[in-house]
C-alpha cells in the first residue's frame, strides 16, 4: 500500500459516513428517501454547521415531513416550528418558505418523484445538476451535495467528486482527480469517499489526524 492509499484508507476508516446516514436516512432508490436527501441538502448548502442541518433534517422527519405533499401541506408556521427545534434558526424563516415552494414544484413538475427527474436528464450529470437547481433553494452547492450522495443509489453519477470533495484530496496531498481517487479508493463506494473528503475539507483537524495515522 503506497502513501495515497494509506491517506485515502485512513481517511475512510475513521471519517467514511455519509450525511444520509448521519441524518439516519436509509438511502433508496425511491421517492421518500430521496426526498429526505433533497431537503438535508437544501439545509446543508447554507452558511451553517452540518451538525445542525442533520439535527434540523431530524426534527423535520420527527413531524413526518418527508413528502413533497406532507411537506407542502404543513404549512409555514410548523415548518419554521421544526427547524428550530433542530437548532436551525439563523435561516428558518427563508428556508420554510423555500421548503414549501420547492415541494409544490417537486409535486406539479414530477409528481414528488425525484426519479423522474433523474430519468429526465437522461444521463446527463449536468443536466441533472442544472435541473435539481430549478428546486427553491438548492443552488450549485446544494445540488452538488445531494448528487455526493445520491451516486450511492444512482451509479451513472459516479464518481461524483465535487470541488469541495476534491479540496479536501489537496489539504490531504491526494490527486485531485476523481478518477485517480476512485482508484485509489478500490471497493470504497464513491459516496463514502466523497462525504469523508467533504469532511477533511471541512475541518483542518480531520485531515491532519489522518496525514499522522498514515505517516
Amino acid at each position: 500500500m503506497n502513501r495515497d492509499e494509506r491517506v485515502v484508507h485512513e481517511l475512510v476508516s475513521a471519517h467514511g459516513r455519509t450525511y444520509a446516514e448521519e441524518a439516519g436516512i436509509r438511502l433508496k432508490d425511491s421517492p421518500q428517501p430521496l426526498y429526505r436527501l433533497l431537503v438535508l441538502s437544501l439545509l446543508l448548502s447554507a452558511r451553517i454547521r452540518a451538525s445542525v442541518a442533520v439535527a434540523a433534517a431530524r426534527a423535520l422527519y420527527e413531524d413526518h415531513l418527508d413528502s413533497p405533499r406532507r411537506m407542502a401541506a404543513a404549512g409555514r408556521h410548523k415548518r419554521v416550528e421544526a427547524l428550530g427545534r433542530g437548532g436551525y434558526r439563523r435561516y428558518d424563516e427563508r428556508t420554510a418558505t423555500q421548503l414549501g415552494d420547492g415541494a409544490e414544484l417537486l409535486t406539479e413538475r414530477w409528481h414528488g418523484d425525484l426519479r423522474r427527474l433523474h430519468e429526465e436528464a437522461g444521463g446527463d450529470t449536468g443536466e441533472l445538476r442544472r435541473l435539481l437547481q430549478e428546486e427553491p433553494g438548492i443552488g450549485p452547492a446544494g445540488a452538488d451535495i445531494f448528487l455526493r450522495e445520491a451516486q450511492r443509489v444512482w451509479p451513472d453519477v459516479a464518481p461524483y467528486l465535487d470541488r469541495k470533495a476534491l479540496s479536501g484530496a489537496g489539504r490531504l496531498g491526494l490527486p485531485e482527480d476523481p478518477g485517480r481517487l476512485a482508484r485509489l479508493a478500490g471497493d470504497t463506494e464513491p459516496a463514502v469517499l466523497a462525504a469523508a473528503l467533504v469532511r477533511a475539507a471541512l475541518d483542518e483537524q480531520v485531515a491532519e489526524d489522518c496525514l499522522r495515522r498514515a505517516s
